[in-house]
């Protein structure tokens, strides 16, 4: 016998009808209608928005077990909610929207030890000297491993992501720092590997702050002279996710009291996940001792995602807005939209809401104008691509010599000028320009951004190389 819609749905409402109350089964799901099946992405039809929404806040978690029954780990939900149309036109208004798999993160419990000054006689169930509070993840379930897609680009800092989010604290990835430039998924990194600890270990607590907002909570400590209760409560933490660490540049106590506290969890065996956008190597004004601890796990880097992997991004973000748009249209942002995934997703974004809110189609010509406004609009990052290529013709080389082993002298300082303006310009890494200028490593590049600084200051000529190309690349 095929596998149907109907089929499906028909032994899912079986299983749902023996876990919910008669009453709740004949309200909230004998109305619906099976519409379609592909690709293990099941279609159903609601009456409205707020069904919807309702269904998603109560009872995701049981169409969840009775679909995966159904139709294995993959299976996917998809509602179409059809409303009938009150102003004259036949057809009724459908919204194609998949489900999200997911509820709201659940505050989390723990015992925290006080010093009570209070002679009243104590509840006798509760251990003296604890009290139980409640602590807000803070993450964002919508942040998910589901949604971040896999390529190239990010491929080792999702992998060591997944690794530390089915053992936290247990791998050698203890720091994990995950590292690079505005908009390639770093915060959203952060936040799925929480979410995939809350899912398989509910009782560990997991913790998401930006270093900035960890900056406020410390001075407020200092002001209020609680300082010991801020750094008992952080070292109570299983999970601690600081989001944009390189903010701590500069600040000495917010540095000092986050050594303590890292040292404590990391000794405890508890999970540290850092993020920022620059390699540990690249930081300044950060402690030498924090810096060594920053690379004692994993420092892994996301880069900018490559065409194959835009596209995912673009169809992805399209099927959770529950949007349909043609593949060339597709193709074309992906191909002209490559500085990171925030501005891709951004330029979708404008385009569905240019053809809903101007009511026009979307079509090649509309894409172009898009993009068009927007990249123009964009301050575009000079590549390290882009540089090498503008270096090698300045001095009518290929970019082949450029990166050759070959020590004469024109060569090299073409060389050491391409990796002083990758330096400038970009916000890669040491190691990644190295790797990307000829295979060298990140000491080279320091050395070659050293000797660039002196010749600039003795020598004329070498000064009117650096004009030259800084006018190219302004």
């Amino acid at each position: 016998m095929s596998v149907t819609a109907n089929s499906v749905w028909k032994n899912c409402l079986v299983f749902i009808k023996d876990n919910i109350q008669p009453q709740a089964f004949k309200t909230w799901f004998e109305p619906i209608k099976p519409v379609k099946l592909s690709e293990n992405a099941l279609s159903i039809q609601v009456p409205s928005k707020f069904f919807y929404e309702w269904l998603e806040e109560h009872y995701v978690k049981l169409l969840k077990v009775a679909l995966t029954k159904e139709l294995g780990e993959s299976a996917k939900l998809v509602y179409i909610i059809r409303m009938e149309n009150t102003y004259g036109n036949k057809e009724p208004f459908t919204e194609k929207i998949p489900s999200s798999n997911r509820g709201a993160m659940a505050a989390q419990e723990m015992d925290v030890p006080i010093k009570s000054k209070n002679p009243e006689l104590r509840n006798p169930f509760v251990i003296p000297g604890i009290r139980n509070i409640k602590i807000e993840s803070q993450l964002n379930p919508n942040y998910n491993f589901d949604n971040f897609l896999e390529g190239d680009s990010n491929r080792l800092a999702r992998s060591a992501g997944m690794a530390v989010a089915n053992k936290p604290g247990g791998t050698s990835f203890n720091p994990l720092l995950v590292f690079g430039g505005v908009g390639l998924g770093k915060t959203h990194l952060a936040h799925a590997i929480g979410v995939e600890i809350k899912d398989k270990y509910p009782e560990r607590t997991v913790l998401y702050i930006s270093a900035e907002k960890f900056t406020q909570q410390y001075i407020e400590s200092v002001k209020k002279n609680t300082r010991n209760d801020f750094i008992h409560f952080y070292q109570l933490i299983d999970v601690l996710i600081i989001d944009d660490v390189q903010f701590l540049s500069g600040k000495s106590g917010t540095q000092d009291v986050f050594f303590h506290i890292f040292n404590h969890l990391h000794q405890n065996g508890k999970q540290v996940i850092l993020t920022s956008d620059k390699a540990p190597v690249d930081m300044q004004d950060i402690e030498q001792r924090l810096l060594s601890r920053f690379k004692w796990g994993l420092s892994a880097e996301l880069q900018s995602p490559d065409y194959e992997t835009r596209i995912s991004i673009l169809k992805n973000k399209l099927y959770r807005d529950g949007v349909e748009i043609p593949d060339d249209i597709i193709e074309y942002v992906a191909k002209h939209i490559k500085t990171n995934i925030r501005e891709l997703e951004g330029a979708i974004i404008s385009l569905i809401a240019q053809s809903t809110l101007n009511k026009r189609e979307v079509t090649i010509e509309l894409a172009q104008q898009v993009v068009e406004k927007f990249v123009k609009n964009t301050k575009r990052e000079v590549s390290i691509d882009y540089i090498q290529k503008v270096v090698s013709d300045y001095f009518e080389m290929d970019v082949a010599t450029l990166q050759s082993k070959t020590r004469k002298r024109h060569i090299v300082q073409a060389r050491q000028l391409a990796m002083f303006f990758a330096k400038k310009f970009t916000k890669a890494s040491l190691a990644s320009i190295g790797s990307q200028i000829g295979k060298r490593d990140h000491a080279t590049v320091l050395h070659a951004c050293k000797t660039v600084d002196n010749l600039a200051e003795t020598d004329k000529q070498f000064r009117k190389y650096i004009d030259d190309l800084t006018k190219k690349f302004s």
